[in-house]
Parts: structure tokens; sequence; C-alpha cells
């Protein structure tokens, strides 16, 4: 009979966990600032210029997640 024993090095300390979640949050700002930008620059186009684009105005929003978040 054959005994496995799975040990794994396994970070728990506060140090790491904070370092973590300070990371998360400055991901969270970053895209969230790309999110607001395009919003804002997209909204201050005028409807013919967005039209040029291809880009009708209920759009914006969703563009610009998309350029924050991914699909």
């Amino acid at each position: 009979m054959a005994f496995v024993n799975d040990i794994r090095h396994f970070e728990a300390g506060i140090l790491a966990r904070f370092s973590e979640l300070r990371e998360t949050l400055a991901d969270r700002m970053i895209r969230r600032r790309v999110y607001r930008t395009t919003v804002n620059e997209l909204s201050n186009l005028s409807t013919r210029e967005l039209a040029d684009l291809g880009i009708n105005p209920s759009q914006i929003r969703s563009i610009a997640y998309e350029a924050a978040y991914g699909n």
C-alpha cells in the first residue's frame, strides 16, 4: 500500500495577504480610470463624430467597459 503526502508551500502571512490586496486594489483603480476616461472622451464627441466612428451614443458605456475589463 502506498502513502502519498502532498505538502505545498503556502504563504498565509498577513504581509502576503496585504500585498495581494494592495495589488488587487491598484488593478481595480487602473481599470476604473480607463473606463471613466473612455466614457468621458466618447461622451464629449458629437453625435456626428460618433457616427463617423460607427458608434451609437447608447454604446458608449459598453465600449468603455470592454476597453477596461475586456469582454
